[in-house]
């Protein structure tokens, strides 16, 4: 008989949440229960999944006993508040934010790439962030073929990064601006509407951003290559799902381009586009897939190469990797389960 499951999910009225919810569906994750959880501010309202109408709990309020599985995605400083209390009942958690990537004891997994990490895990495991995780499997299979020596990534992340509200603020930019009209900014440092902005996050002592950081920090950590050089520069377009990513690689052996072109299209989770054909985020959104164009020699450096990768960053960046961590740890025998 197979064995389901009692999920919970954290931050189930958001973007992502609201995915999470989709994604298991489509999935057909193996599901016993599921429960969601939100702020006082959202509990009472109902979300459709399937053929159930399932009320949103208060998480304060909320007895957690029985949930095996819980993904959080209410923002960091909730996952720091509640991960006790999930932890404490016997939950195994995937946390969608930034609050315990970094941390040495917490796995930081991309299935496709480092799923032996899952082995390690004491019941905390975090989803990477967005731009990093539809890197990884591209750069696992430079690496395989040479080695990566050097990375440089420059970002074109979709309003919907910043959430809902990201998206909300948006389309009413867009449409205040038709009306010559000046928009209101809460969201975003900036105007977002028909401009771009090379900020994301707040700006470190370094120079760079915290979003930037996180994209160095957590490639090294996934790709277990602590002393990997890499640059970063993150930008906000004015898009609404769908991240890109303008990606140059310097590798430590030489390489043929029918080597560059066969590991990638090799490479699991990756879909290589082919002849000069490109994916943009109208392609990538409603895909699990990491997309990958524009693949050429970068003939100003020695054993350099370069690509463009997109991908939906609600989807693979955020719930459908979230849920196939789930499932690599159902696989791997690695969810408590209790019977009772």
């Amino acid at each position: 008989m197979s064995i389901s499951y009692n999920i919970g999910i954290l931050g189930a009225t958001g973007a992502v949440g609201e995915e999470l919810l989709t994604v298991l569906a489509e999935r057909d994750f193996p599901v016993k229960s599921l429960r969601l959880f939100a702020s006082e501010r959202s509990a009472g309202t109902s979300l459709s999944w399937q053929d159930q109408q399932i009320k949103v709990e208060d998480i304060e309020k909320a007895d957690l006993n029985g949930i095996q599985l819980a993904f959080f995605s209410a923002g960091g400083e909730a996952s720091k508040r509640y991960a006790g209390r999930f932890l404490e009942v016997g939950a195994v958690i995937i946390d969608n934010t930034s609050a315990f990537r970094m941390e040495a004891a917490v796995p930081l997994v991309v299935p496709e790439v480092n799923p032996e990490a899952l082995e390690q895990h004491r019941g905390l495991i975090a989803n990477p962030n967005c731009s990093t995780i539809q890197l990884m499997a591209p750069l696992k299979a430079l690496h395989q073929v040479a080695g990566l020596k050097r990375v440089v990534a420059s970002t074109y992340q979709s309003s919907s990064g910043a959430g809902r509200k990201g998206m909300d603020e948006l389309r009413d930019q867009v449409i205040k601006v038709l009306r010559f009209e000046d928009p209101n900014t809460k969201v975003f440092p900036r105007r977002l509407a028909f401009d771009v902005i090379p900020q994301i996050g707040s700006f470190e002592d370094s120079g760079d951003t915290n979003e930037e950081e996180k994209m160095i920090n957590e490639s090294r950590k996934i790709l277990s290559l602590p002393e990997l050089k890499v640059s970063t520069t993150c930008v906000r377009v004015p898009t609404f799902i769908g991240h890109c990513v303008s990606l140059n690689v310097e590798l430590e052996q030489g390489f043929t381009m029918d080597e560059i072109n066969q590991a990638l299209e090799h490479a699991e989770g990756v879909l290589l586009c082919t002849d000069n054909e490109w994916p943009s985020t109208v392609d990538v959104v409603g895909q699990d897939d990491v997309w990958v164009g524009r693949l050429r020699r970068d003939r100003s450096v020695d054993n350099g190469v370069n690509l463009w990768v997109a991908a939906d960053n609600l989807r693979k960046g955020a719930a459908t990797n979230a849920i196939q961590i789930a499932e690599c740890l159902i696989q791997k025998d690695l969810v408590q389960v209790k019977l009772s």
